[in-house]
């Protein structure tokens, strides 16, 4: 009995010790522990000196603990599942049905993932789900208003109150703001310039703040092929805004996740910078329909619709939006905000910084980046001919 009361008195010592290194290697709020609530170990010179343990895998520990806004989004699911892939534990804030997290649990290992309910226009909210993180990622923004949330709310006002909640947390080490390509104060979008204000915004609050700013993204659950083949399979054509002339360089949404961990990984260097991210690739909007039209294996059908057209279209949403007592369709092809956007092009600066400086190879979108339209075949994936055996309708007699 005295042995095991002996060892009993052992193991009572260890829970003050690991409290006091987990409290080093995390910055933690003093609303759960009494110490000092700037009192950290751990220099603001990026993530890369991090305790770590394990070979780095996702049952490993990284030394990150990231709080990713937007995280049930569609490059949040990407961002979530490469910082659990290498160890990190990922705070998942959702504002919505507990479901809306669900596919994101699958991504880590056990108690790496974890789901906070908050609310964005509570600030006591937004700190508690903050205050154990050393990494802040914010990828909060929408292509289209509501009667809820505001472009400028959204693109401006919450990545102002998330950099100045940040900057007040003390042990946040690095702040992350995902923007759009094409965003500037003199923007003809009210989206793209709620973005510039927003990226101004995070480095008034926080200047060691780096900004990422991906073109229009490719992947699975995108919202630019996906809705134009839904739409050519359900009328049998395909409008073109502004006849299809618009030029835009979209990314592969992996590239762009990766670019973000990238940027997270390295000693600091890219802190206080802008990178604008767009795929090797430059495409016209009609460019980019034809490239749909063959993976779907459809024969092209296009009506081509002027600007001013396209507007009057958009024009009755977006005036009623906040002057009917009930919620509005969301915007399918035409969305006043976005054929704004599209009378200019969307590609990346000649003098910006690029994937190329965060050492990525950015995937060309032929092949598997798009190979998720194969759904659409209305025969099955095995449906029709390929692009190079597909014979003109004209050569028939």
């Amino acid at each position: 009995m005295q042995g095991i009361s002996r060892r009993l008195g052992h193991q009572s010592l260890r829970p003050a010790a690991s409290l006091s290194s987990f409290k080093s290697i995390y910055p933690l709020s003093d609303h759960y522990y009494e110490a000092p609530r700037h009192a950290s170990s751990l220099a603001t010179k990026g993530v890369g000196h991090l305790v770590r343990k394990g070979t780095g895998g996702r049952s490993s520990v990284s030394g990150i603990v990231a709080t990713v806004f937007g995280a049930t989004g569609f490059l949040g699911r990407y961002v979530v599942q490469q910082l659990a892939k290498m160890g990190s534990q990922v705070l998942v804030p959702f504002r919505g049905s507990e479901d809306s997290h669900r596919h994101l649990k699958l991504m880590g290992d056990l108690g790496q993932i974890v789901p906070m309910k908050y609310n964005p226009r509570d600030e006591n909210s937004i700190k508690a789900v903050m205050a154990k993180a050393n990494v802040v990622i914010n990828l909060i923004g929408r292509d289209h208003e509501t009667r809820n949330y505001s472009f400028e709310e959204l693109n401006h006002g919450m990545a102002k109150q998330l950099a100045m909640i940040s900057k007040e947390h003390g042990g946040i080490m690095r702040f992350i703001q995902v923007s759009c390509l094409g965003a500037s104060a003199s923007s003809p979008s009210r989206m793209l310039r709620a973005k510039a204000a927003g990226e101004e915004a995070v480095f008034r609050e926080m200047p060691e703040a780096t900004v990422m700013k991906p073109a229009v993204m490719i992947g699975t659950e995108d919202r630019i092929l996906n809705r134009w083949a839904h739409f050519a399979k359900k009328y049998s054509f395909l409008p073109l805004i502004g006849g299809g002339s618009t030029k835009i360089q979209p990314v592969y949404v992996v590239d762009v996740a990766a670019a973000i961990i990238a940027a997270l990984k390295d000693d600091g260097s890219s802190m206080g910078k802008v990178y604008e991210l767009g795929g090797p690739e430059i495409f016209t909007l009609h460019e980019l329909a034809d490239l749909m039209y063959d993976v779907i294996r459809e024969w092209p059908h296009y009506v081509k619709v002027p600007f001013p057209i396209a507007k009057a279209f958009a024009t009755p949403r977006a005036f009623l939006i906040n002057k009917v007592p009930f919620p509005l369709p969301t915007p399918n092809i035409f969305n006043l905000d976005e054929i704004n956007a599209l009378t200019v092009d969307s590609i990346v600066s000649e003098n910006a910084l690029t994937f190329n400086d965060l050492e990525i190879v950015p995937h060309k979108l032929k092949g598997y980046p798009i190979e998720f339209l194969i759904s659409y075949r209305k025969g099955g994936p095995q449906f029709g001919s390929t692009i190079s055996e597909r014979v003109s309708p004209d050569s028939f007699p």
